[in-house]
């Protein structure tokens, strides 16, 4: 019997036209920013329009001391907070264990860091140790919405929302340091704008604080760059470089995200792809892991020797950018420099590569350098732009090249407890430390500190330790209890 295609082809025809399901898609794109996820859409309120800074809000106790989208969305973000806590519980141990001396009373600590689910579960835990905060976003993309509505119902100043201007970027900063009555003594910063802006525009402000930790790559340079020039008049803890950062943050946290920014973004398929990652410090080496694992064919670009061996006994092809840059079809950052991508790279991809960044600042692709008359900008969904050529090519461009994971995902709870952890305790040791014992310079995290950090989280797996016999530890010529490691491991 023959198959009959006419019905069926009559039946095809019945399907919506182009335009129908032009406006199809409208209809689901729109409910979807219904939904309060921030991780899963970017617009969470039909006042899109109206500028957090022209609300008038109060939370439920009558206060306006804060800056957020939306403050009815307090209880959904609350309910977020509290899935964190289930996976941070080494942070809510410390804050159990902590409370009752309130090693942080006095403490009037100004942060800058991602505002997340995970981020307001360390903003509490310092506040149940006895500070007092005020909190701004350090990425204009990052926030949790929901979550900001929440801290600001439960009292503390925060000054951020999702898809902030330049402009609002700056003014929420100075909206937690500018305030009559209340003196910054700390500063929990992650990449070192909030230390810069301080440090700038509010001298006597900056003097006056006991100290600072910074827990980027980026922040860090920063600090080191004031303290060689003789500027840095505080002392600051550089959490970046701590093992428990360096060794878990940085590689496990980017190993499992760095797929899910870009599948949710472009639902890319990464079996066959050839993807070059800029970079093989330990983001570098959790991206390429991963891409690794789905099959892609990975290229590593490295200005490093040790960290191009590294690659190279990994299995990766170690290339000038310049060398595949026209084959390629995703390009990563992680190296947190500048320009790493340029426009005469750009120009010369294929049409569709992806390219994205996942060093914390948005200056490793030249994005300036894209918008020029041309080229055309066609946005194609939150955090997703086409950059097209004049003769047709087009680009994807994630998240105008700023952070991928926390722009366009979720981060995993577990490994963010373990730096928020780190950040508390090098907090709490600044601002308890003797005078004298911390002078106008940067410092790494006490090793003892670090493994306090990792014996909090081993619980969660059921982990038991084994201990040194008085003769083992004589042997090693180690404390029984620790350091384990040099300081400069």
């Amino acid at each position: 019997q023959q198959i009959q295609f006419a019905d069926d082809m009559q039946e095809f025809t019945k399907f919506p036209t182009k335009t129908g399901r032009r406006s199809l898609s409208r209809s689901i794109s729109q409910s979807s920013t219904d939904s309060y996820s921030s991780a899963a859409s970017y617009t969470d309120s039909s006042d899109d329009e109206v500028s957090p800074r022209e609300k008038q809000q109060t939370n439920s106790k009558g206060s306006s001391n804060f800056c957020v989208k939306n403050i009815k969305q307090a209880e959904f973000g609350r309910r977020e907070i509290e899935i964190a806590e289930q996976d941070m519980s080494a942070l809510i141990s410390l804050r159990k264990r902590a409370q009752g001396e309130k090693p942080l009373a006095g403490a009037k600590i100004v942060g800058c860091t991602h505002i997340t689910a995970q981020t307001a579960v360390l903003i509490e835990t310092l506040c149940a140790l006895g500070a007092q905060c005020r909190w701004s976003a350090c990425n204009i993309y990052s926030t949790q919405n929901e979550v900001a509505a929440a801290l600001a119902e439960a009292g503390v100043a925060v000054f951020a929302w999702k898809g902030e201007s330049e402009d609002d970027f700056w003014w929420c900063i100075d909206r937690c340091v500018n305030v009559d009555g209340w003196q910054a003594n700390m500063i929990l910063d992650d990449g070192g704008d909030l230390t810069h802006w301080v440090y700038k525009k509010y001298p006597n402000v900056f003097k006056k604080i006991r100290g600072i930790v910074e827990e980027s790559v980026t922040g860090v340079h920063r600090l080191y760059q004031l303290s060689k020039a003789g500027k840095l008049c505080v002392p600051a803890m550089n959490v970046n470089d701590s093992v428990t950062k360096q060794k878990f943050d940085n590689l496990y946290c980017c190993r499992e995200s760095i797929l899910d920014g870009l599948k949710r973004t472009t639902d890319v398929m990464f079996g066959g792809k050839q993807v070059v990652v800029c970079g093989y410090g330990e983001v570098g080496k959790g991206c390429c892991a991963a891409l690794k694992a789905l099959g892609a064919i990975v290229y590593v670009t490295e200005i490093d020797p040790i960290c191009a061996l590294q690659a190279c006994m990994d299995g990766f092809r170690v290339v000038k950018l310049s060398e595949v840059i026209r084959q390629v079809d995703v390009v990563i950052t992680c190296t947190g420099n500048k320009n790493v991508v340029t426009r005469e790279h750009l120009d010369r991809m294929k049409n569709s590569c992806i390219v994205c960044n996942m060093g914390h600042s948005n200056t490793e692709i030249d994005v300036t350098s894209l918008r020029t008359p041309e080229l055309t900008w066609e946005r194609v969904r939150s955090q997703v732009d086409h950059i097209i050529w004049p003769d047709g090519k087009r680009v994807v461009l994630l998240a105008e090249g700023r952070l991928l994971n926390l722009s366009c995902s979720t981060v995993p709870t577990f490994v963010l407890s373990i730096t928020a952890t780190t950040q508390a305790l090098a907090l709490i040791e600044l601002y308890n430390a003797p005078e004298g014992r911390y002078k106008q310079d940067v410092y790494l995290l006490p090793k003892k500190m670090d493994e306090y950090v990792a014996s909090l989280h081993l619980p969660s797996f059921d982990a038991h330790l084994t201990e040194l016999t008085d003769d083992q530890a004589k042997y090693l010529g180690l404390n029984k209890n620790g350091p384990f490691k040099p300081n400069y491991y």
